[in-house]
This record gives C-alpha cells, sequence and structure tokens, in this order.
C-alpha cells in the first residue's frame, strides 16, 4: 500500500493466489468488468471518495487476465478515483489493444479530452446511482455527458439497485444510447426469480434492443455462497438465455468494498457454465458479444 493512502479497517484484499479454472474459456474471450487501484502514490485516489482500497496495478491485472485465459479485459473506472480516469488510461496505453475503457466524466469534460480518450480506447461512461458509493447526479448533468459522448459512438453503463431502476427507469428510457447495466440491476437473490423487482428489470430489457446486461458478480449477490453461488443461477441463466446477444461478463477484480470473504476468480470463472449452458451461449457471453460492443 502506498503511505499516502491507509486501506479501510476492514477493507478485503483481492485473492493472491486464485485457483486455476476447470472451465477453459474459448479463445479471444474478454472479461468485460475489471477495475485497476491506483498504486496510490502514482494515481491518488479521489478526495471525494467513499472508501479507501489497497493498491490493484495494471500488471497485476493484466497477470491475472493471463492466467484465467482471457485475451482482452474492460476495464471500468473505479468509484475510488473519482472522475480522475489516469490509473485507466494508463491501462489502456499498456494494454496494446488487448483493453478497452469505462470512464467517469464530469459534465464540463472538454472534446478534445473525450477524443483523446476515444483514441485511447474508451468506449463509454459510467453512471454510479447507488448511493452507498457516491452521491448521484440531477438528470440534466447526466444529459449534458450524453450529448458529448454521443458523436464518439460511446455507450452508458449504468450502476443501480432495483429501488433506482424504479425511480429512474423512465429517465433511462429517454436516454436514447446504447445502456449496458452493471451486475443484472442487483437483484434480491433470497426472493423466488419470478418476482415483481427482476420481472421489472426484464421488461426493462424487453422494451428496447439497446440494453445490454452484465451477469457478473454472483458473489456479490448471492446468500448461499460460493463455490456454486447456486442462488444467484436462477436470475443469470434466465438473462443469458432470453437475451444471448446483450449479454457481457467479468470477473470484477480487485472485487471492492468486499465484506464478508474474497471471492476466488478461478471460482467465479467456473460459475460461467452454470449460466450459459452450452458452447454456443459461452462463445458469445465471453467472445462475440463484448467483441461487438468494444472492438468492433
Amino acid at each position: 500500500m502506498s503511505p499516502a493512502f491507509v486501506k479501510d479497517a476492514d477493507w478485503l484484499d483481492w485473492h493472491p493466489n486464485p485457483s486455476k479454472p476447470k472451465f477453459v474459456v474459448p479463445a479471444g474471450a474478454v472479461d468485460a468488468h475489471c477495475h485497476v487501484f491506483g498504486p496510490g502514490d502514482v494515481f491518488p485516489f479521489a478526495p471525494e471518495r467513499k472508501y479507501t482500497p489497497c493498491d490493484a496495478s495494471w500488471e497485476q491485472l493484466f497477470a491475472l487476465r493471463d492466467f484465467l485465459g482471457f485475451e482482452k479485459n474492460v476495464v471500468v473506472q473505479a468509484t475510488c478515483h473519482g472522475s480522475d480516469n489516469s490509473a485507466l488510461l494508463d491501462v489502456l496505453e499498456r494494454a496494446e489493444g488487448k483493453a478497452r475503457g469505462v470512464v467517469t466524466v464530469k459534465s464540463d469534460i472538454s472534446v478534445e479530452e473525450l477524443e483523446r480518450m476515444h483514441a485511447l480506447g474508451v468506449r463509454g461512461v459510467r453512471f454510479n446511482y447507488v448511493k452507498r458509493l457516491v452521491d448521484p447526479k440531477p438528470d440534466d448533468y447526466y444529459r449534458a455527458i450524453i450529448e458529448k459522448i454521443r458523436p464518439l459512438g460511446w455507450h452508458v453503463v449504468l450502476y443501480f439497485e432495483p429501488a433506482d431502476l424504479r425511480e429512474k427507469k423512465d429517465f433511462f428510457n429517454s436516454l436514447n444510447i446504447p445502456l449496458v447495466i452493471d451486475h443484472m440491476g442487483r437483484p434480491d437473490v433470497s426472493k423466488p426469480v419470478e418476482n415483481e423487482e427482476f420481472e421489472m428489470f426484464l421488461d426493462f430489457m424487453r422494451g428496447n434492443p439497446d440494453i445490454w446486461c452484465k451477469v457478473s458478480c454472483p458473489d456479490r449477490l448471492t446468500v448461499s455462497g460460493s463455490p456454486l453461488y447456486a442462488d444467484v443461477i436462477p436470475f443469470a441463466k434466465k438473462i443469458v438465455e432470453e437475451f444471448p446477444d446483450r449479454v457481457l461478463w467479468g470477473t470484477d477484480w480487485p472485487h471492492p468494498n468486499m465484506k464478508k470473504e474474497m471471492p476466488d476468480d478461478g471460482i467465479l470463472v467456473d460459475y460461467v457454465p452454470s449460466i450459459a449452458t452450452t458452447p454456443e451461449l459461452q462463445q458469445k457471453l465471453l467472445v462475440t458479444n463484448p467483441n461487438n460492443l468494444y472492438w468492433s
């Protein structure tokens, strides 16, 4: 840990020795949701952050990518870095075309800076509505950003929980830009899969062919726990089978804000065949869809 920053007392560090997955991912597979933290002495954490993590560098991210058998990464700006995307952009500069980025920006960002980010491999912006992590902005703030990124062909990544979707779904539907939803909108997996909140989420996806979904983070959602994440499977499997051409998957390494236990990334990879149960669905989830969205 860099001396300028002391990680939170309850912070769990990423798994130092993950297991080798038994499931061999198909050639060209993409880890479509991961992060980097700092290192804090090179890329300081934001003053307004709501957590202080351990360091998690590009070298460690790329080593995990290779160990798990993936070819590419989509790196998403971590909230601990606020709107300073320097650490993420540094990853893209080092990735030799094998990474794309999703940034967090302010509404006053210049077109020139967005174009520079695009040249490095940025393809989206993230809007976070999870109030324990950030303080969401007014709708017009996000609309101003969208009008700046629209000419670049970028998409918007949304992180929300069911109550946020209920409040904001009309706004989301009005944006007229591709949307990518983090972690299935965080369903309550202690409920049956046929529940009103999850049906609202499915209807949200059904109503707009430009909505994509990351069926990631069973470790965040589960009550029953690892290694099977059995309570999450029906939700993710439903999404994969109903929307096979609009699903993505990622490790979420280095797993920010996990409070009970740190997941084993090898076990997370071995979870994939339980939600994408055929080679055809696995190919779409891990290869075709992320390459179409981020590299086409």
